[in-house]
């Protein structure tokens, strides 16, 4: 295909597979590198955090800022596997719980995840200002768009999928051909 944006590129792309859709609500499966399972979301927010866990685990992007929480660990709560926790830090996994990601399955193989109502690639490049940069593809309509944080990726999968199922002439901000 002449042009085509369908292709992953780095370690960290993600094919997001959206299978329904009711107002807000989407459900579905995200597919990665380093497994062959498809990992299930029920809501945006579950697909969300779900990515971030993967980039954590992969340490890539890494991220600009370091977490930072209100509630702090006491001593006596702390085992000696868990990472030591600095000032301004959240409680980290368990060493021994963090996996070692290994790539199990190639690109062609994830380009080959579908999902019933829309595909999208996900490329995050950069993980700055408490947010997340990159590329998003949908890969139903061979159109990518740049995204400058999670709410700008989410919005544009709600848009495609709006303009799936929706009324015409609604307001796009996908490229047009």
């Amino acid at each position: 295909m002449e042009g085509s944006q369908i292709y992953i590129g780095t370690p960290c792309g993600l094919v997001v597979c959206v299978d329904r859709a009711a107002g807000q609500s989407i459900t579905g499966r995200y597919y990665h590198c380093c497994s062959r399972e498809g990992e299930r979301f029920h809501s945006l927010e579950e697909l969300v955090f779900g990515m971030e866990r993967f980039f954590d685990s992969l340490k890539f992007p890494y991220p600009a800022q370091s977490r930072r929480g209100f509630a702090g660990v006491r001593k006596e709560q702390r085992n000696d596997d868990e990472a030591p926790l600095g000032r301004n830090s959240m409680r980290r996994e368990p060493r021994n719980q963090i996996e070692e990601r290994r790539r199990v399955m190639d690109e062609e193989e994830l380009l080959k995840q579908h999902g019933d109502l829309g595909t999208f690639i996900v490329r995050v490049q950069h993980r700055q200002n408490s947010s997340w940069q990159g590329r998003i593809t949908w890969a139903d309509q061979n159109k990518t768009v740049n995204f400058r944080s999670i709410w700008e990726m989410v919005r544009l999968i709600g848009d495609a999928l709006d303009m799936v199922g929706g009324p015409e002439g609604q307001e796009a901000r996908w490229p047009e051909e």
